[in-house]
């Protein structure tokens, strides 16, 4: 059994535990208000950005031809999988990452498609790299700080993959938040871009482009790709917190958990100690009458 100096000193080594996850805990929860304004702020765009893409498709004729939108023979399929270079966040880079794995698995097991993962964050570089994936783009994870010039170089970069085709489809993987406590892996295909049309049939569209569908279209199409990877990025961003910050408090209160019952521990051995000290001088009194 463990002696009282060893116990104390256990209970000193999980009190300045606790001191550290209560302070992560506080620093994640105010950094989460500040992402989670920036997210407010992007989401009406980014939830409504895939309307206005289907509606101007609808307008297109069917004879125009758009580098972003032509159904080819897929051979090799991108996937950015958007994870965080931090731990202590829980389950959100494991999730992530094991959604990915399945999706790509499923995509890849009886095919000749090659695969090519664009990994956001050293957490997804380093699950994929120990599983042998093939791995073409490595960057820094999303965080608070994302900015939308981060978005842009990825979305250059798949765009360039896509028109030079090194991929032929291009998916994004990434979390989605919903509350503090519900964060759901997304995966949402950016390339090709879809044709189907929410628009209803009954309200047909007419639409004039300067200088032509075409040319419209191509200057279009980047920026739908950059908006669509940013407004990931601030998702994941906020929901890497948000587990951060849940992740801190079950832990400052595991620690608290642990120190009370070191506590009572120590409390019941030195209870012991001192009536075996009473004991013997109650002992060696009476041996002396």
């Amino acid at each position: 059994m463990s002696s009282m100096k060893a116990i104390k000193k256990r209970i000193t080594s999980v009190n300045n535990t606790k001191k550290i996850m209560k302070a992560m805990n506080l620093v994640s929860a105010s950094k989460l208000q500040k992402a989670k304004t920036r997210l407010d702020h992007i989401r009406p765009l980014f939830d409504n950005l895939n309307v206005v893409m289907d509606t101007i498709k609808k307008g297109l004729d069917s004879d125009t031809e758009l580098a972003f939108a032509q159904e080819r023979e897929v051979k090799n399929i991108a996937y950015i999988v958007l994870s965080s270079d931090r731990g202590l966040c829980g389950g959100y880079n494991t999730n992530i990452s094991k959604e990915a794995l399945a999706f790509i698995d499923a995509n890849h097991s009886k095919t000749d498609k090659q695969e090519k993962i664009l990994a956001i964050g050293t957490k997804g570089w380093e699950y994929f790299k120990r599983r042998g994936k093939n791995i073409v783009f490595r960057n820094p994870g999303p965080s608070e700080a994302t900015s939308f010039a981060d978005a842009e170089v990825l979305g250059n970069k798949i765009a360039q993959m896509y028109t030079s085709g090194e991929a032929d489809e291009v998916y994004i993987v990434y979390t989605h938040f919903q509350t503090i406590l519900a964060h759901v892996p997304y995966i949402v295909k950016l390339l090709p871009i879809r044709t189907e049309t929410s628009v209803p049939a009954s309200n047909p569209v007419q639409m004039t482009y300067d200088p032509d569908a075409k040319s419209f279209m191509e200057h279009a199409v980047p920026m739908y790709l950059n908006i669509s990877i940013y407004g990931a990025m601030m998702e994941s961003a906020v929901c890497e917190l948000a587990s951060r910050m849940t992740s801190m408090d079950s832990a400052t209160r595991n620690a608290t958990d642990i120190i009370d019952d070191l506590t009572l521990e120590y409390n019941r051995k030195r209870q012991g100690i001192i009536t075996q000290e009473i004991t013997e001088i109650v002992t060696g009194a009476n041996a002396l009458q």
